[in-house]
């Protein structure tokens, strides 16, 4: 009987007799980007750690449909694999696909709302007055975005805290690629959401900091900068503290916040994107090896 090229002695621990001790290269190398990526899942989620890992998820997703091509891992999955571990792969792609295809309409919205409150900023050329309601505006659309956001975890989170690795060693492999998945997906909304703004008083002390230290937030080491919380904590003061002359925002420096979140959220729109194609790419082969 000729040797199956998976290997059991992965992270995954799948209990099958017919492994071989020596991985099949593609298998050590998507072993290799789980663990990296497992190593970042608490790291900050700010755009620069979200386009890392997102482009680490394109390069695992491109090597697990590598994997799904070999016709000895078509044959394993085919023959081992049962109707619930079939459906819980399935089910646990769709998730992703609808939560990655949320995430990418409330970036482009976000982005379509940066793009006009920079315009405005504009044609208002020095004037204070009359941006209240636009502000406002886009705050009750960040607002729509957050319960798009929840609504979206909520439904993807069920079935990825908890994974049993008792299955075929490829089975395991994908579901430990869709939960990882997960954990990026993750950090991307709580990037998006930023952080809740709880006062009046923690509004304006960011917001003071960010205009006393334009060269640490605009120009600096970005990774632990959420350009979506300094745009509404910029907002949420034009709105609640328009007498607080001392600590007023210029058009200039709001100018400045929403071109740093306008070029970020391009920067992970892309990474989503590409993300998105191949979660797709990766089902339709899946559903290919499975109806054969």
């Amino acid at each position: 009987m000729a040797s199956s090229p998976l290997n059991q002695k992965s992270n995954f621990h799948a209990r099958s007799n017919s492994l071989p001790s020596r991985p099949h290269p593609l298998v050590t190398q998507i072993d290799e980007h789980l663990c990296r990526l497992k190593s970042n899942e608490s790291a900050s989620s700010s755009s620069p750690a979200l386009t890392r890992n997102l482009s680490g998820l394109r390069d695992l997703y491109e090597l697990v449909d590598n994997l799904l091509q070999l016709p000895v891992t078509q044959k394993s999955l085919a023959q081992q694999c049962n109707d619930k571990q079939v459906n819980e792969l399935l089910n646990g792609s769709l998730k992703l696909l609808d939560a990655c295809g949320v995430a990418k309409d409330v970036l482009l919205q976000a982005k379509e709302d940066t793009q006009q409150l920079q315009s405005i900023l504009r044609r208002r050329r020095g004037n204070e007055s009359g941006f209240t309601n636009e502000a406002k505006e886009y705050l009750a659309s960040r607002k729509k975005e957050k319960k798009l956001i929840h609504k979206a975890l909520k439904a993807c989170k069920c079935g990825f805290s908890r994974l049993e690795n008792d299955g075929e060693a490829t089975f395991s492999m994908l579901r430990e690629v869709e939960r990882v998945t997960f954990t990026v997906f993750e950090s991307l909304f709580s990037y998006i959401c930023g952080t809740r703004m709880e006062s009046e008083s923690t509004n304006w002390s960011l917001v003071s900091k960010l205009m006393s230290s334009k060269r640490v937030t605009y120009k600096g080491d970005a990774t632990e900068t959420n350009e979506f919380e300094n745009a509404d904590s910029v907002l949420c003061a034009v709105i609640g503290n328009k007498s607080r002359k001392s600590e007023k925002v210029s058009n200039d420096d709001a100018q400045i916040v929403f071109q740093k979140l306008e070029s970020s959220i391009q920067d992970v729109e892309v990474g989503v994107e590409y993300l998105l194609r191949l979660l797709i790419k990766t089902r339709v082969s899946f559903l290919n090896i499975i109806s054969q």
